[in-house]
């Protein structure tokens, strides 16, 4: 991978962050293929192997129903969040151009009138693939560290 490609990746994950810090729900699901993957799973299930997910969805359409969700059926406190996004570490790239990156992540979340605390921490085990529309991801596997998530997962991570 040439130094042009990577600083693409890089710009990638950080306009993937930038879009869910500013609650740009239109924008989520434009940074994934149509047929696309993109699940949140505990640490512990991904190490065993095991396939259940807090999250999972299947194509670009099952991420705009999450957004449907977010903005007209889900209630909650409203709060703000903040994602602070590694360096991507490219394992592989395909003969066909496909990248095979991960990048570790920490969220804090900041309720109204209250002080900013850590909501969640992990990786991003990622296949991203070069469209005429720039980088897209085809995968994204969420894999956060803690086994408990405070009180419900609403906005992606």
């Amino acid at each position: 991978m040439d130094a042009q490609d990577y600083f693409e990746l890089t710009q990638l994950y950080a306009r993937y962050a930038s879009a869910l810090d500013a609650a740009d729900w239109d924008a989520w699901p434009e940074f994934f293929l149509d047929a696309c993957i993109y699940k949140l799973q505990p640490r512990e299930n991904h190490e065993r192997g095991f396939p259940l997910a807090t999250l999972s969805f299947e194509s670009k359409g099952m991420l705009k129903d999450r957004v449907y969700g977010i903005r007209e059926t889900l209630f909650h406190d409203p709060y703000y969040q903040r994602h602070v996004v590694g360096a991507p570490l490219v394992h592989q790239v395909d003969a066909d151009g496909r990248i095979h990156a991960e990048a570790n992540y920490a969220v804090f979340r900041t309720r109204l009138s209250r002080e900013s605390t850590v909501f969640n921490v992990g990786r991003s085990i990622d296949e991203v693939v070069r469209t005429p529309q720039g980088l897209k991801f085809a995968s994204r596997l969420v894999v956060y560290d803690s086994e408990m998530i405070p009180n419900s997962l609403i906005y992606p991570i």
